[in-house]
């Protein structure tokens, strides 16, 4: 089979490039800068979201399903990702005190450690980053990302 031709006037069906084929592209970019640091500290890309928005988290503690949402994993897979990180330490799972329907999950001090280990060299990540975009260029990519993220709030 050829290759499908790429639009030219004469032959386009869509008058706009595929955005979201181009962040696709742009964050399996961005990870691969990521991907051999979590490795090697034998972590997936889920797990560390989940630590890394936990670690930000004021209280340290959320449920499931606002972890699901602030890390982009569907709550069936996030079960299943929840069960191994607590079989591993990373998260304990407590009930609520005030309400005990609710089931708060938080980290542990293994997986803050793994914070303060693999924090640092991320954020070296980060700076190789700044140093090719310029730190205007990043805060651009930033604030055009904020916007979109935006306006799926207002649909």
């Amino acid at each position: 089979m050829r290759p499908r031709p790429l639009p030219t006037p004469m032959n386009r069906t869509l008058d706009h490039r595929n955005l979201a084929m181009l962040l696709l592209e742009a964050r399996e970019t961005l990870m691969g800068l990521f991907r051999p640091i979590l490795k090697e500290f034998a972590l997936t890309e889920q797990q560390w979201r989940i630590i890394r928005v936990l670690d930000g988290e004021p209280a340290h503690a959320l449920e499931a399903g606002q972890i699901a949402r602030r890390c982009c994993i569907l709550s069936p897979s996030l079960t299943g990702v929840l069960e191994r990180m607590e079989r591993d330490g990373l998260i304990t799972r407590t009930r609520a005190q005030e309400d005990q329907r609710r089931l708060l999950v938080s980290l542990t001090p293994q997986s803050r450690k793994l914070v303060t280990e693999i924090g640092p060299r991320i954020d070296e990540q980060y700076r190789q980053l700044e140093s090719r975009f310029g730190q205007d260029g990043l805060e651009d990519i930033y604030r055009a990302l904020d916007r979109l993220i935006e306006l799926g709030g207002n649909t």
